[in-house]
Parts: structure tokens; C-alpha cells; sequence
């Protein structure tokens, strides 16, 4: 029973209401607009729940980050959209993975699930716009080789993902800009594909409440991050 309380109220009452709404607007939308692929409606749910659980700094999300990268490469394989099955299949998941690793090795407080808030210094902030440019130019070539459809907005989604898997494995705030920046590229690329089959409709609304998601992640960062200076603070004292 105490366990039950613990985890309904690890969340504030704003992160639960926004959790429900999540799950709700994307549960309606899909029945909406007709949508049979249940394996869409399920990575969509998994993936919001790993928003939330990312906004609180909290490893779990990265675990369900695990499972969404596996189940949406497969759905962008499914519409020919090898750009965004090549991203999160060779690049997303495998980031995620080192992003757990990452998290698990720099809690806040031992034996708690929040995860230390790092800042990026002013010299590795260009590299990773190097490395996010040389990976870029790489999975261009292998996105043209593939002949993938609407390739420059998927371009812009392999720059984005990989800045926003960077910077999540680096425990810096701004993974959550990039990933909210990344949301509005998918949310391009996807009303392009509804355009051929409007069931895709359900997938705009997805990304449109990841981008909402991935706002008060950034929010919830930074205040973490003010948080943890104020107590570490407090600590040297």
C-alpha cells in the first residue's frame, strides 16, 4: 500500500493531469480517425509514458525510450520512411542505451531515481554541433542510397535526434529543446504521409503531444537543476 502511494505521488498533480491528457488525446484520436495498427497506438502510449518519466530526470524513461526506438523503427520501415527507421534503430536506440548507463552512474542523491543535471561547458557545446553535422552529412548519403521519401525533412530529423540523444546522454537540459524541435519535424513529415492515408492523423496528434511533453520536460529540467545547486549548496555550507 505504501509502495502504491509512493508512486502516485512521486508525480505532482500538473505531471499527472498531463500524463492523462496524453494518453487520452492520443487514444482518442486513434479510434477517430479509424486507426486498426494497434502496434502504433501502443509505441505511442509507451512513448509518452517516457516522456514524463524523462521530464523527472527519472531512468525508467530511458528504458521505455528502449522500447519505443524499437517499435517505431519498425512503423517508419512500415510507410518507407528508412530515415526515420535507420534514426532510431542505429542511432536513437543505441544512444538511449548509453543515455541509461549515463543516468544510472550520476544520480543526485544515491539510491534515488533522479538523475544529476549537468551543465555543458562553452567548449563541448560547438563539438557536439560538429559531431551532430558529421553524422548528419553520413546518414544523408545512406538516406539517398535508400531512396527515402521526403528526404530533406528526414535529414533534419537525424540532425535533431542526434543533438537530442547527445545531450540527453550528457544530462544537459536542452536535450528536451532538441527533442521538441525534432517533434515539429516529425509532425512535418507525418502530415505529408497522411496526405496519402489520413489514418496517419493519429500520428500527427502523437507528436504534437510529444512536443507538448518535451516543453515541460525542459521546464522541469531547468528547475531541477536550480534545485540541485541550491541543495548542493546548502550541503558545503
Amino acid at each position: 500500500m505504501n509502495k502504491l502511494k509512493s508512486a502516485v505521488t512521486y508525480f505532482s498533480k500538473a505531471e499527472l493531469f498531463l500524463w492523462l491528457f496524453s494518453l487520452s488525446a492520443i487514444l482518442l484520436s486513434f479510434f477517430i480517425f479509424g486507426q486498426t495498427d494497434y502496434l502504433n497506438l501502443i509505441a505511442s502510449l509507451i512513448g509518452v509514458t517516457s516522456l514524463i518519466f524523462c521530464a523527472k530526470g527519472n531512468p525508467v524513461g530511458q528504458v521505455l525510450m528502449i522500447i519505443f526506438s524499437l517499435l517505431y523503427g519498425y512503423i517508419s520501415y512500415s510507410v518507407s520512411y528508412y530515415g526515420e527507421m535507420v534514426t532510431y534503430l542505429g542511432m536513437t536506440l543505441p544512444m538511449s542505451v548509453f543515455s541509461l548507463v549515463s543516468w544510472f552512474k550520476n544520480p543526485f542523491v544515491k539510491g534515488k531515481s533522479e538523475v544529476r543535471v549537468n551543465k555543458i561547458s562553452k567548449k563541448e557545446f560547438p563539438l557536439s554541433l560538429i559531431l551532430t553535422s558529421a553524422v548528419t552529412l553520413f546518414f544523408y548519403f545512406i538516406l539517398k542510397f535508400l531512396s527515402t521519401a521526403n528526404i530533406i525533412p528526414g535529414t533534419l530529423s537525424v540532425a535533431t535526434s542526434f543533438l537530442a540523444a547527445y545531450l540527453t546522454f550528457r544530462r544537459s537540459p536542452y536535450f528536451a529543446l532538441a527533442y521538441a524541435v525534432n517533434d515539429i519535424v516529425l509532425i512535418i513529415l507525418w502530415i505529408l504521409a497522411s496526405l496519402r492515408d489520413t489514418g496517419y492523423v493519429s500520428v500527427i496528434v502523437c507528436f504534437v503531444i510529444f512536443l507538448i511533453n518535451d516543453l515541460y520536460g525542459f521546464y522541469n529540467w531547468k528547475k531541477m537543476e536550480k534545485k540541485q545547486h541550491k541543495e548542493k549548496n546548502i550541503q558545503i555550507r
